[in-house]
């Protein structure tokens, strides 16, 4: 039997905490960031090439999580992202980094269904 959208909501939810948990480990300081997304928000950031329309947001499947270092400095890059996005990826076979998008969404971490990417 397959997963309902609730139960991959679930198993997303119980895996964030892991998250960051691992951000802290790895010595950075982790802010929230979105993490649901209204169908009409999504399609705004998709005509202003800000995201995508199918946005797992909306499905409250994904999270953009903040990581600073430990003089307060946002990271709006891989750094640290990417050492966090591939420990998440190794978690399930279907947790995604927006890392690993043609545009980098280095903040971005999903479940995804259906092998929808974004």
């Amino acid at each position: 039997m397959s997963e309902t959208l609730r139960e991959k909501q679930t198993r997303f939810a119980l895996a964030v905490p892991g998250l960051i948990q691992k951000a802290v480990e790895l010595g950075y300081f982790v802010t929230l960031g979105e993490t649901w997304r209204t169908p009409e928000q999504a399609i705004w950031n998709a005509q202003h090439g800000l995201g995508t329309i199918h946005s797992l947001h909306i499905q409250r499947l994904a999270i953009d999580l903040n990581l600073f270092t430990a003089d307060g400095a946002l990271i709006t890059d891989g750094m640290g992202h990417e050492e966090l996005g591939t420990w998440w990826k190794a978690q399930s076979p279907d947790f995604r980094h927006g890392g690993d998008f043609k545009i980098k969404d280095w903040d971005h971490y999903s479940l995804t269904p259906d092998g929808i990417l974004a």
